[in-house]
């Protein structure tokens, strides 16, 4: 046991494996964001459904599922056959195979609503096409970011909740990003209607697209506020702007059809991650046909891996797997259950923890009552999630994001549910309460090595 009574857990040959790791990889972890985990970044060696294992032979209850996408869990047994199977006849051939074209008619008849789609690899470029389409299509350079959404990490839409000015002109959010590559970007409120047509009515003429996150979801995964998507939408139309919904992270886990299959409102074009390939390094833009074949009109649209073979047999066997009939339902009524139980353990501890679920997540914000967009989340006890709760959890066996979220895939059960309650009830009585009602505090612009920021940490 350690000092405060928790369970202790032997993390030597992680902490090893990452000091050997700054000897020879920046920060020494793959990302910055790996490399400010507490204690210190963990080193995994396999997974199996719900659970993954570290290098000290310690085996989790996995609510980070490769920050979201292993919406079937590790190492599906469909998802791997399909893998295998095209691994045996080649990864890569610099050409065209008849794959990509059978899982993108696949992908296109699950969502339902667009007409055509562009194969690529990573969220990041995947927003990035989509603003070159915008940009194509309407002539116009101005791109207005819904704040709180973090569309990858690129110069031109790397920008803070609170980055920038009252004329709504991005700041920058990284050492190293130029100015210069913040001159088109705009940033209104999430949620705010109106402050979003005033930006637009000040840059008349010159908006090419209205680029958000449906669900805000790395600052707060919310339901949008009754009737928002749906302005957005008339808003695009009477400037003449494309509409985007960066689906990367809430894509397949509010359903197939994602946000439009959820609330119904249609965009012009929208962008998914990795989650269309069950991890593996997938991505796509999909929308309006005469937006999308801008690529045989001039609109350059490259990519050595775009669409390889490797990927889309993972595609297709994930579309067979989510595609089934109750898959959905029964991710619904496991996100909701595990809500409702941690939000009662947090209730009889005296912590005030707002706990909701939206699709295959669940988010609990420690120290706010409700939260219905970023500006409440942004209200939370910034270290309260991730200097008390996570390091103690880990030493339950359960292994949690920053930022409060947990996502769930179609492996976690009854005993995953089981242990992710009973560790949180535990720990509950061993920390002390968080901190309620802070104001909303500025995103810090990183400097060296950063520490975590929502609103801005997507990838993993």
């Amino acid at each position: 046991m350690d000092p405060t009574g928790e369970a202790s857990r032997d993390w030597s040959r992680s902490a090893a494996a990452y000091e050997h790791g700054r000897r020879s990889v920046g920060g020494g972890a793959a990302t910055s964001v790996r490399a400010g985990w507490r204690p210190h970044p963990l080193f995994f060696t396999h997974g199996s459904g719900p659970r993954i294992v570290d290098v000290d032979g310690h085996s989790y209850v996995d609510h980070v599922l490769g920050w979201g996408p292993l919406l079937l869990g590790h190492a599906h047994p469909v998802v791997t056959a399909a893998a295998h199977a095209q691994l045996d006849r080649g990864v890569l051939f610099g050409s065209s195979s008849p794959a990509e074209v059978t899982a993108a008619r696949r992908f296109l008849a699950a969502l339902g609503w667009a007409e055509r789609m562009l194969w690529t690899n990573t969220g990041t470029e995947a927003v990035q096409i989509a603003l070159r389409l915008a940009r194509a299509h309407t002539g116009r350079d101005v791109v207005v970011k819904l704040g709180g959404g973090y569309h990858g990490w690129h110069d031109t839409v790397l920008a803070g909740y609170r980055d920038y000015g009252d004329d709504g002109v991005a700041r920058g959010h990284s050492a190293g990003q130029p100015a210069s590559a913040l001159t088109d970007l705009r940033v209104a409120r999430y949620g705010d209607l109106p402050g979003t047509a005033a930006l637009l009515e000040r840059e008349a003429g010159r908006v090419a697209a209205i680029l958000v996150d449906p669900t805000s979801s790395n600052t707060g995964s919310v339901e949008p506020p009754p009737g928002y998507l749906a302005g957005l939408r008339a808003l695009a139309d009477t400037h003449g702007a494309v509409l985007i919904f960066d689906e990367v992270v809430s894509g397949l886990r509010l359903s197939l059809a994602g946000a439009t299959g959820r609330f119904g409102v249609v965009p012009d074009l929208a962008t998914y991650g990795k989650a269309i390939g069950s991890g593996i390094a997938v991505a796509a833009v999909a929308g309006r046909g005469d937006v999308v074949d801008l690529v045989t009109r001039g609109v350059v649209h490259s990519g050595t891996f775009n669409g390889n073979p490797l990927a889309t047999a993972a595609v297709l066997a994930t579309l067979d797997v989510l595609g089934a009939d109750g898959v959905y339902p029964a991710l619904d009524r496991a996100a909701v259950a595990l809500a409702d139980d941690l939000r009662a353990v947090a209730v009889r501890a005296g912590h005030v923890v707002d706990v909701r679920a939206l699709g295959a997540t669940v988010v609990a914000t420690p120290g706010v009552e409700r939260v219905a967009g970023p500006d409440d989340f942004l209200r939370a006890d910034p270290t309260w999630w991730s200097h008390e709760l996570i390091p103690r959890m880990l030493a339950h066996g359960i292994y949690l994001l920053p930022g409060g979220r947990l996502f769930l895939s179609t492996e976690h059960g009854a005993a995953e549910h089981d242990e992710t309650v009973a560790a949180f009830a535990a720990v509950l009585t061993r920390i002390r309460p968080p901190v309620t009602a802070r104001p909303p505090s500025r995103t810090a612009t990183h400097r060296g090595r950063p520490t975590w920021d929502s609103s801005t940490g997507r990838s993993s």
